[in-house]
């Protein structure tokens, strides 16, 4: 594996760290604010603490400012914004209707759905090994978030199923857009356009109250600064040298991190079927990094 692609899988573990714990404080938020107002408040505060950073990165950088690069910016910016606004917005209600851990394991089919949407619309075959890898993961998610009774049908599933769809798409654009623009920008634009349209929804559907926004203001700061700014950056920074496949393995073990964070900040226990889903995940991503490794030494003998 080249430093890049190495580089970019720790990246996008810590962006998995970070996604792991704000469950925790999706979940806490909603008992003082509303769905969209959640989602609109802490979007428009990562697309905030982006506008300085995004102009920083971009003086850095020294990259020339194109007609052609500008068109991308705008382009990947909005519907990298529309596809995470409906993303966030489906799990963000669907987790009102349904359990956490259904929640987490049908948002998480995403591992499974970017492979097979890459293969139908780009024709990118990811390999035997990483089918292999998939399969892993979703053993793995399956023991972490379903309950041992077996799967049943809420309310909010197909919500959920329609987050994961979103968040593959959204991935999918991150790898077309992320090599050809400045990331940092595109992170601001992704932010405001999912800021705005939450808080538009929410203007119409909800009732906003200043006191509930101040009784949420630790959870909104994590999830908007943290979870929003620093993880979704990660994320398109991260995803610049990696498969997208690959990536989406990797994103993934946020199941993983929300078992640990949950068994130290709030106490909680993992059982012995949780344990042997985080030794799967695990393996699935070691598995999926191998495979990676030797395609690339593949590549060099040839």
């Amino acid at each position: 594996m080249n430093q890049k692609a190495l580089r970019g899988s720790l990246l996008l573990l810590l962006g998995a760290v970070i996604w792991g714990a704000a469950f925790a404080a999706q979940r806490i938020g909603m008992d003082h604010v509303q769905p969209f107002t959640f989602t609109g408040v802490r979007m428009l505060l990562a697309g905030l603490v982006m506008i300085p950073a995004s102009y920083l990165a971009r003086k850095k950088s020294g990259a020339e400012s194109t007609p052609e690069r500008r068109r991308d910016q705008r382009k990947g910016g909005i519907l990298c914004g529309i596809l995470l606004f409906t993303a966030t917005s489906l799990q963000q209600v669907g987790l009102v209707y349904t359990s956490a851990g259904k929640a987490g394991f049908i948002t998480a089919l995403y591992v499974v759905l970017v492979p097979v949407a890459a293969w139908l619309l780009f024709r990118k075959q990811p390999g035997r090994v990483i089918w292999a890898a998939v399969g892993l993961a979703v053993v793995a998610l399956y023991l972490l978030c379903m309950p041992a009774e077996g799967f049943q049908v809420e309310k909010g599933d197909a919500m959920l199923l329609g987050c994961a769809v979103c968040f593959t798409g959204q991935i999918l654009c991150v790898d077309h857009y992320a090599p050809r623009v400045d990331g940092f920008t595109l992170a601001r634009d992704e932010f405001l356009i999912t800021g705005v349209l939450g808080m538009a929804v929410a203007l119409v559907t909800e009732e906003i109250r200043p006191e509930g926004l101040l009784e949420a203001i630790i959870p909104i700061l994590y999830a908007g600064i943290l979870s929003g700014a620093v993880g979704y950056t990660i994320q398109i920074v991260g995803q610049r040298a990696v498969n997208p496949t690959v990536a989406s393995l990797i994103m993934c073990m946020e199941s993983v991190f929300a078992v640990l964070t949950g068994a130290v900040l709030l106490g909680e226990r993992m059982t012995l079927r949780e344990g042997l889903g985080c030794v799967l995940m695990f393996a699935a991503v070691i598995l999926a990094q191998l495979s990676t490794l030797i395609r690339g030494k593949k590549q060099e003998r040839q």
